[in-house]
């Protein structure tokens, strides 16, 4: 069963869950859901909004569910793969945007720390690996970087790919880890720092090295399952301008597992335009030379 379609609000496609009746098992409505894209777009018709809007009877209880179907066993990149693309000295971009803030030294101690790899997918694109805490390869993210400026290359299209995909493996079942989840078998008590993208993570743990600094990936993908990995530590959110709110209220339904704050830093000094912009606190920290 196909688990995500086209938004009828954003018009993206593969983002929109739609809900099914459990009575008929067939789809309410092809807008009766919810898009992923929680910031950017937000469209959620709820089932009751449907059954309102259609004149549905709420004497009879109405049974519906999220479309979604048995989840499978998690799937893993075989190790030659990742290895190879660490080990690769083709040039990297986003290596030598590193370099540029700090110097080579420092950026191959990331690139090594983090498990940064290049790919030949695009010329200087790199791998951001999801290792998770028992040292298993999920899948890595390409992405191409602009070396000059570490700005993400999106034009005349996003370049952004998953391994298994550019690999072809179509049965391939993607369960995301935390990127820098590896690291949390350095210390059990350092606290962890959690942040959108990979490029901030790396980038933060220099400047604030007290913390282990993860990513999720996206604004939606700060969850309970990412997060059982953190049972019993300190954690700080600290998500970027205009998503505040998202992660703060997702709190709740995490403190069962750690320890959770969010930082009101960024939303408390940042202007009006810089909210608008989605900075994140790397982009603040790259001002500073240490």
């Amino acid at each position: 069963m196909k688990t995500r379609y086209h938004c009828p609000n954003c018009n993206k496609k593969g983002v929109f869950t739609r809900y099914i009746d459990r009575q008929t098992n067939e789809y309410l409505s092809d807008a009766a859901g919810k898009c992923n894209r929680l910031v950017k777009c937000g469209y959620h018709y709820a089932p009751k909004q449907y059954f309102s809007d259609n004149n549905y009877s709420f004497d009879t209880k109405i049974n519906y569910k999220v479309g979604v179907k048995p989840k499978p066993k998690t799937s893993f990149i075989n190790v030659e793969v990742f290895n190879k693309s660490i080990e690769t000295k083709q040039t990297n971009y986003f290596i030598d945007y590193l370099a540029s803030i700090w110097d080579y030294e420092i950026a191959y101690f990331l690139a090594d720390k983090y498990n940064i790899g290049t790919s030949k997918y695009w010329q200087g694109a790199t791998v951001f690996w999801q290792v998770d805490i028992n040292g298993s390869v999920r899948s890595g993210k390409i992405m191409l970087y602009n070396a000059s400026n570490g700005k993400r290359v999106k034009e005349p299209y996003n370049h952004i790919n998953w391994v298994h995909k550019a690999l072809k493996l179509d049965s391939f079942n993607l369960e995301q880890c935390y990127f820098g989840e590896h690291l949390l078998n350095e210390d059990n008590s350092k606290p962890v720092a959690i942040v959108e993208s990979e490029k901030t993570a790396i980038i933060c743990s220099i400047y604030l090295p007290e913390f282990i600094w993860l990513a999720c990936g996206s604004a939606n993908n700060l969850n309970e399952v990412k997060t059982k990995v953190l049972k019993g530590r300190n954690v700080v959110l600290f998500p970027d301008l205009g998503c505040f709110d998202l992660w703060n209220n997702k709190i709740e339904n995490l403190t069962n597992l750690a320890t959770f704050r969010t930082s009101t830093l960024l939303e408390t000094k940042a202007t009006e335009t810089e909210k608008r912009q989605g900075l994140d606190i790397a982009d603040y920290l790259t001002k500073i030379k240490i």
